[in-house]
């Protein structure tokens, strides 16, 4: 960790008796505000460094002194004009921040607080921290070399377009989700479950239904969309089919799996008080199940979202995040099409959070969560 912060000093002090723009017009002296805001993350760098052990002190300074030390380069490419023009004083700087910044989320995940509460809040705090800080290096690359914004606009311009089109995402979003998505979702992963059922209970259809299953799986989704579409119409009909298509054979294995992950002592257990397959099931191989389940549950929240997205570009009316993508990647308007990958980004997320609280809910038992815990 030493070393990290050696390196964002000594990248620094380089950076200073370099030029920040491409004609040599400037350096980091020229701006008082942004040299004063780097005056402070160097001391912070070096109190933490050589002054401080890890800890809550040590990790919130550290977090402090990234922020002031990276509104130093927003300010020289927004308010002295280097956008599209930043220099090797800039880059030296950039690529001594990093390493701060890696300082900085180490000292936040390596605390271990006793409370849960706040113990959570760290293992939300760091992802979150790290996001913000990719967020930040790709708007800094894209404005700092000028990057076009048919090839890669800056999040800046993404959350412009984002906030000037709501009224169109939302319709693209409850076309493509709300219809699509949770339909299928909900039709492939229940009958997924309900087959498992039934296999179980029948044993030849084990070695006849599941390589059938792993055939189907296979099948490439840009092979089976139009087929769906042909069959039912281009509306979201036939993107929930390919979606159920998607969903119903992770469904079926895992729950298979599960029913099978109890042990010999729990069964003769269960024979011993002369337990019906009924009692069996419900007391000893469905709870036993339900990892497996959850499992295939959060697997299937993204297949879900990727293949009614897929299956969109090959038919639908005109609304929906396909159709959307689709359509403005062909008028090159890239912004639109980050816009869109945003908002499925986000509802990917947050279905599949939803899912995982209710896997530690419903499963708070198991080892895994009591282990973390």
């Amino acid at each position: 960790m030493r070393i990290s912060n050696g390196v964002f000093v000594l990248a620094t002090v380089i950076a200073q008796f370099l030029p920040l723009s491409q004609d040599g017009g400037l350096n980091w002296v020229g701006l008082p505000q942004a040299f004063a805001l780097q005056l402070v993350a160097l001391a912070a760098c070096l109190w933490i460094g050589w002054r401080s052990r890890p800890g809550v002190a040590a990790a919130a300074v550290a977090l402090v002194a990234v922020v002031l030390a990276a509104i130093a380069p927003a300010t020289a490419l927004y308010g002295a004009g280097l956008a599209g023009k930043a220099g090797w004083g800039f880059w030296i700087y950039m690529l001594g921040l990093g390493f701060f910044a890696w300082v900085a989320i180490s000292l936040l995940s390596d605390l271990e607080p006793r409370d849960a509460l706040a113990r959570r809040a760290v293992g939300i705090l760091v992802p979150a921290v790290f996001g913000l800080w990719l967020l930040y290096l790709w708007e800094m690359v894209v404005i700092g070399f000028g990057i076009p914004r048919v090839l890669l606009p800056a999040p800046s311009q993404i959350a412009v377009t984002l906030a000037g089109a709501t009224d169109i995402l939302a319709a693209d979003f409850y076309q493509t989700f709300v219809k699509s998505v949770l339909s299928g979702y909900v039709l492939g992963c229940g009958s997924g479950f309900l087959v498992a059922l039934l296999v179980d209970k029948v044993p030849f259809l084990q070695r006849g239904l599941l390589p059938l299953g792993n055939f189907v799986s296979a099948l490439p989704i840009v092979g089976v969309a139009p087929i769906m579409v042909m069959w039912f119409g281009f509306d979201w009909q036939s993107k929930a089919a390919v979606v159920v298509i998607m969903t119903f054979f992770p469904m079926l294995v895992n729950t298979i799996a599960g029913l099978n992950a109890y042990g010999a002592i729990e069964r003769d257990l269960m024979r011993s008080y002369a337990a019906t397959y009924g009692q069996t099931l419900f007391y000893l191989r469905l709870p036993n199940a339900l990892p497996f389940i959850f499992n295939a549950l959060k697997i299937n929240s993204t297949l879900a979202l990727i293949g009614a997205i897929v299956a969109e570009f090959f038919g639908t009316p005109i609304v929906g995040m396909g159709f959307r993508i689709s359509t403005e990647v062909g008028r090159m308007n890239v912004d639109m099409v980050w816009s869109t990958i945003a908002v499925a980004a986000v509802a990917g997320s947050v279905f599949y959070g939803l899912i995982a609280m209710l896997e530690r809910a419903m499963t708070g038992w198991h080892a895994s969560f009591r282990q973390a815990g």
